[in-house]
């Protein structure tokens, strides 16, 4: 009979027990819901603040430069007068830098970037330039126009032309480029290289015909990421002895003798977009400060073109891939 008791007392016990750890279990709970709804909302709010920060700006640039976008506006070149300045040799300027750059850093970028994922030995002498490609990532763009002007423009003799602003800009997005290529092959499944080894392919082959086709999303995408940083870079150009003020273009590529191209536009003074609108907003007139935002709007038109057609690419070559 006392055992009995005991043992219905005992078993009272655990049941209050276990509901008081119940009771415990959901204050826990409720409270970490409570610290996510809080961590929810706090990031909306600053999500907020950056977007409306930016449909603020942008809408203030609309308003002020769309009045002055006309093709006019795209084919003048820079004037004293406000209402007859335009962006002609900006926009070709930034074209022609823009194209020495991915030219530059792309093949190179990539290159290094598989070198390093796929055939570098792992290695001290690796893992430092690994980390030192990662950290180049992240240092001021004044730092590589410092080192374009001592490298490019004096040492090696190309001035401040064309060639020496597309390769400073090129050792800008380069770090970035070759992040971008290991990250994307790094992303594929190891099945896919041991199913390669297996029928015999060699390690080109399986980088060629496999981890290259399933990795060019990530890979273009980092690219043209790279290049819509570059095109707002200021500084290197700037440090490299951009032209402010400049009405003539450079000579054109292609040439009506044989051999019927020409590399005289690589050594040609050039200004880009930045640099117009930096000459514009110095200047006290008003309407010098339309044709910047108008400039500015044009500048910001191209960066998200550029950053719409990466994730475009990336949706569709992710949808072609069938593992």
């Amino acid at each position: 009979m006392i055992i009995n008791i005991l043992t219905y007392y005992q078993v009272i016990y655990c049941k209050m027990d276990s509901v008081n750890n119940l009771v415990q279990i959901r204050k826990i709970i409720c409270h970490h819901k409570r610290w996510d709804l809080i961590f929810m909302i706090t990031g909306i709010f600053a999500l907020m603040i950056a977007v409306l920060t930016f449909i603020a700006l942008f809408a203030h640039m609309l308003f002020d430069g769309m009045p002055r976008i006309s093709w006019e506006f795209f084919t003048s070149f820079p004037s004293r007068r406000a209402e007859s300045a335009g962006i002609l040799s900006a926009w070709v300027g930034t074209t022609l830098v823009m194209f020495v750059t991915a030219v530059s850093a792309v093949p190179l970028g990539i290159g290094s970037g598989i070198y390093l994922e796929e055939y570098a030995p792992k290695n001290f002498i690796t893992e430092i330039i690994e980390i030192n490609v990662t950290n180049l990532a992240g240092i001021p763009s004044i730092i590589y126009g410092l080192l374009a002007l001592g490298l490019f423009v004096y040492q090696l003799g190309f001035g401040q032309s064309i060639l020496a602003a597309g390769l400073a800009l090129a050792l800008l997005i380069l770090p970035v480029v070759i992040v971008a290529t290991r990250e994307a092959i790094r992303s594929i499944p190891i099945t896919i290289r041991e199913g390669a080894y297996a029928l015999g392919a060699t390690k080109w082959q399986t980088v060629s015909d496999h981890l290259l086709p399933y990795s060019s999303a990530g890979i273009l995408t980092g690219i043209i990421i790279g290049l819509a940083r570059a095109i707002g870079e200021t500084a290197p150009i700037i440090t490299i002895g951009a032209l402010t003020f400049i009405a003539f273009l450079p000579p054109f590529p292609i040439t009506s003798s044989f051999p019927y191209f020409s590399f005289e536009w690589l050594t040609a003074p050039f200004t880009v977009m930045p640099i117009q609108m930096f000459n514009w907003v110095s200047r006290p007139e008003e309407a010098f400060q339309l044709n910047a935002a108008a400039a500015g709007l044009v500048l910001v038109v191209m960066t998200l073109a550029m950053n719409g057609l990466a994730i475009y690419l990336r949706y569709r070559m992710r949808k072609n891939i069938k593992w």
